[in-house]
């Protein structure tokens, strides 16, 4: 993964690959089986660090926040070997 500094940044904190514009809002499927709701991608106020803000689709369907660069990372784990989460709709 190439990190590079923000151009639009600041406090000069990393850049990644993706940006708030490329992870889409829509149901996704995390590698152990459950379905989430991407609402979409916020920064934080102070390190600008992104997060995805998605809703579970089960249980009490409470609002969770991951950092983007764990979201789309890629997962080693009891014999799976992929994408933490998956865009299905």
């Amino acid at each position: 993964m190439d990190v590079g500094r923000c151009t639009h940044n600041t406090r000069s904190a990393p850049c990644h690959e993706w940006s708030m514009s490329t992870i889409e809002p829509g149901r996704y499927r995390h590698f152990k089986g459950k379905e989430y709701d991407v609402l979409g991608v916020a920064r934080h106020s102070e390190t600008l660090e992104e997060f995805v803000v998605y809703r579970k689709r089960y249980d009490d369907h409470s609002l969770w926040v991951r950092p983007v660069t764990m979201f789309v990372e890629r997962v080693v784990r009891d014999g799976y070997s992929g994408p933490r989460f998956v865009k299905i709709d």
